[in-house]
């Protein structure tokens, strides 16, 4: 029994120390880190497909962005992507458009990181809604959870997408970001 109690007196040991070293930065830059490396490229390449080549193109959206984003607005206006109406429409394009390219951004450097994460589980959301509603992907490709297959696009998928970015959400970035630095410059300002 001494045996035992020694084991888990040295496990408790060693682990709340390793918890007491990594808790204030290691969650929130590996949760960075992780969604930089496996998501950042996917969004970016998305967002591009969204607006114009080129500097100047950045900032004119293309007609393909209404047909992946309101494809219903864009068939009510027969096609005409000119003739769907600024709002909501128009709005909810551009907002989307820019959306995919910031918040990931602002994730990855740890800056405005919990409501740049919420806002990505919200876009997430908005991203699979409609593809099951607009896009009507099929039953294979939307999945189920809970069964012996982990590799649905969808509810697969995109739920491991919202581990780092709850983690972000909870715990924050860590001290390994903007946000940190900020909040030190800000305390050092206000005393």
């Amino acid at each position: 029994m001494h045996f035992i109690c020694t084991i888990a007196r040295l496990h408790d040991r060693v682990f709340t120390r390793l918890q007491t070293f990594l808790a204030p930065w290691f969650p929130g830059l590996f949760a960075r880190l992780v969604f930089a490396s496996t998501l950042w490229l996917y969004f970016l390449n998305s967002a591009l497909t969204k607006v114009e080549p080129g500097l100047a193109g950045f900032f004119m959206v293309r007609s393909s962005a209404y047909y992946q984003i309101a494809l219903p607005a864009v068939e009510a206006a027969g096609g005409d992507v000119s003739s769907v109406p600024f709002l909501p429409w128009g709005l909810i394009v551009h907002l989307g458009t820019y959306a995919e390219l910031a918040l990931p951004l602002l994730i990855i450097f740890g800056l405005a990181t919990r409501l740049s994460a919420l806002g990505m589980l919200g876009f997430i959301a908005v991203q699979t809604l409609v593809d099951i509603t607009v896009h009507r992907v099929g039953g294979e490709t939307i999945g189920a959870l809970f069964d012996r297959f982990p590799d649905s696009v969808i509810l697969d998928q995109r739920l491991l997408w919202t581990v780092p970015l709850v983690v972000l959400v909870i715990y924050g970035p860590g001290r390994i970001s903007l946000d940190h630095l900020a909040a030190r410059i800000t305390r050092r300002w206000h005393g």
